[in-house]
């Protein structure tokens, strides 16, 4: 099981550690590198590790890095479901894919990514010994789907039900996104149907903007804050894009986007946890490990 990763800390240091490697990959910022590598070293790395740090401070708990946390345990109920060895590695940070891979025999490679993308699942297939199985993407597999059901059905017996979902995926810049975008609104599509949402009770957003290129839309904080400004007053939010909390979940969405909605006018945002450890979210990796390619 291979996630995106994390600082092993959440210190300046630790951060920069964990950006230099990220931002270096070509797949997640695909420019030349005599253009990029100087902005990154001489303007990037010596700002963004102080911000970043103070986000993840926000949200780090006393095991560590929820990403991380919940990744281990995913690995460790899953191979406890299947009676087989389950490792999981980050594709930017520890425990690495080359290391865990070396200490496996005959893998099969399941990035937990749903959707496929160039700078997601792409960047893990360029890491990995030729011909290793790797399941490719699974937005729209029938167990994923259903264990997305499922915990939005158990937070809105916790919570109730708002009037309106926002389904929010990570974004991604325009140019570049190939179907990655459609995979998203298709995933979305059928969480909808199989909670039974009317037409005008969801909405698909993109989030986690970073540079000056036009992503994909719409965007979601702003998307919350015109919500609020039009008499929203509560609303859920979903991430069926991160099958873990993480910075993005917890920081963005749980944090800086609720603010931008309080402050606009609107009463409650709800963010659904991700699956982290959903007993039919391991049920559908357990089918969806199944399902590699060569």
């Amino acid at each position: 099981m291979v996630n995106l990763g994390t600082p092993s800390a959440p210190t300046p240091g630790a951060v920069r550690a964990y950006l230099a490697e990220f931002l270096s990959d070509p797949r997640v910022v695909p420019l030349p590198r005599w253009l990029w590598l100087p902005v990154l070293h001489g303007v990037v790395l010596r700002k963004r590790p102080r911000q970043s740090a103070e986000k993840y401070r926000q949200i780090w708990t006393p095991e560590g890095s929820p990403l991380a946390v919940h990744t281990a345990r995913q690995a460790r109920l899953l191979a406890e479901r299947m009676r087989v060895p389950v490792a999981y590695a980050m594709r930017y940070g520890e425990p690495s894919i080359a290391a865990t891979l070396a200490r496996l025999e005959d893998p099969v490679v399941v990035p937990l990514y749903p959707q496929y993308a160039e700078s997601t699942t792409g960047s893990v297939l360029d890491v990995l010994p030729p011909g290793t199985p790797l399941v490719r993407e699974f937005h729209a597999h029938p167990a994923y789907i259903a264990a997305l059901a499922a915990n939005v059905r158990r937070h809105w017996t916790r919570h109730g039900r708002a009037p309106l979902m926002l389904m929010s995926f990570h974004g991604l810049p325009k140019r570049g996104a190939g179907n990655y975008e459609q995979q998203c609104r298709a995933t979305a599509a059928l969480l909808a149907r199989a909670l039974k949402l009317g037409d005008t009770e969801w909405r698909v957003t993109f989030q986690s903007r970073f540079g000056y290129a036009r992503w994909l839309e719409p965007y979601t904080e702003l998307t919350l804050v015109n919500l609020a400004l039009g008499g929203g007053e509560r609303v859920d939010v979903v991430c069926p894009g991160f099958v873990a909390d993480c910075l993005e979940t917890l920081e963005e969405l749980g944090i800086r986007a609720r603010e931008k909605f309080l402050e606009a006018g609107g009463r409650e945002l709800h963010l659904v946890e991700c699956l982290n450890e959903a007993p039919e979210w391991i049920a559908a990796l357990a089918q969806i490990s199944g399902r590699a390619d060569p």
